[in-house]
């Protein structure tokens, strides 16, 4: 096995290396490359941006960026997808330290210099800390609170915070290239939860992955109910292919989703019989059934009182639509994946 004791360098001497796919994503990029030259680091950097074949300006902008500024270097991603991209700037990257950057994503001007002392001090192969969701509309508004609470995306220590030390993932990552070549790079197969998937084998080749929630990432969350639902069914369907592949290196968390759905699913089926038991003159006993909708409403009620209250009437008012579009969609996709059924569908779900 490969020697994982680091030995430290000075961060100022570090070399950084940015990697960001892009895929039609002009709303975003320029804010999100902006945060990057504008980090206080102090090391060399260069930011590599992966394109793959955008239709809605992406490449015009990017082309502009790296014409403003040599340290902006843009590479053809022809497959077009996030594991694909990462991969062919990690293969072109100069330097030691490599850093996930999303194009949804606004990093603090600290970000690369806590990260890169992290690194030295704790000797991981990978650091991480907090997607800080935020949205400007009431709908953008409703699906950060969904995010950064336990009832939306499950609690996870990069979502609502927690204590710094060891984890299984963490968010984006600033990673050693020596790690990332140790381990393969990101497996191009898997299209959604390609990060969790390469942590595992990071730590199962003795490596570290470093949560410290003095790491925090602006994330800016899906501006339409359509995206939303379309990123949660992907991501749900890819999850629940993992979980297949991998069954003794999932928490339980990840299947809350999909058996609330089916568990809401069975419960309407066996309310509609009831229903008909009704119009046959048999006693409805088996409208109880209904009960676990009910009970499903009243926890999405709940949460928004607790969660939603005080942020404004159209925050709270979207918040009750967007709590069960994350779970419906991310729980049908999670089903859908962990049947096997991923190659089929991933093909018309999108990015």
């Amino acid at each position: 096995m490969p020697d994982l004791h680091h030995q430290a360098t000075p961060s100022p001497l570090v070399g950084v290396s940015y990697v960001m796919p892009v895929l039609n994503d002009a709303t975003h990029v320029r804010a999100a490359v902006e945060s990057i030259l504008a980090q206080d680091y102090a090391g060399p950097v260069e930011v590599l941006i992966a394109l793959g074949p955008s239709i809605d300006g992406t490449a015009e902008l990017v082309a502009d960026l790296a014409a403003r500024d040599t340290r902006v270097r843009v590479l053809e991603n022809e497959v077009g997808s996030t594991p694909a991209g990462l991969n062919i700037g990690i293969r072109a990257a100069q330097h030691d330290v490599v850093v996930r950057v999303d194009s949804h994503s606004m990093l603090p001007s600290d970000y690369s210099r806590i990260a890169v002392e992290t690194l030295e001090r704790t000797g991981a192969d990978n650091v991480g800390g907090i997607m800080d969701a935020r949205g400007e509309t009431a709908f953008e508004r409703a699906v950060a609170i969904a995010y950064t609470t336990k009832v939306g995306l499950g609690g996870s220590a990069f979502h609502v915070g927690g204590e710094e030390g060891p984890a299984d993932t963490v968010y984006l990552g600033v990673f050693r290239r020596a790690a990332l070549e140790r381990v393969g790079l990101f497996d191009e197969a898997i299209k959604r939860g390609q990060d969790w998937e390469l942590n595992r084998r990071l730590r199962e080749t003795g490596g570290t992955v470093w949560f410290t929630p003095a790491l925090g990432v602006t994330y800016r969350p899906r501006s339409t109910l359509e995206r939303l639902a379309r990123q949660m069914f992907s991501t749900g369907l890819w999850r629940g292919e993992l979980a297949r592949r991998f069954p003794s290196a999932n928490g339980i968390r990840y299947f809350v989703p999909p058996v609330m759905v089916v568990g809401v699913v069975l419960g309407l089926a066996v309310g509609i019989a009831g229903i008909v038991q009704a119009a046959l003159g048999v006693a409805p006993w088996l409208l109880l059934g209904f009960a676990v909708p009910l009970v499903y409403l009243l926890f999405v009620v709940v949460a928004a009182l607790v969660y939603a209250r005080g942020r404004g009437v159209g925050t709270a008012a979207w918040f009750l639509v967007v709590l069960p579009c994350i779970h419906v969609s991310w729980g049908v996709g999670f089903v859908l994946g962990y049947l096997a059924l991923t190659s089929n569908i991933a093909g018309h779900t999108g990015r």
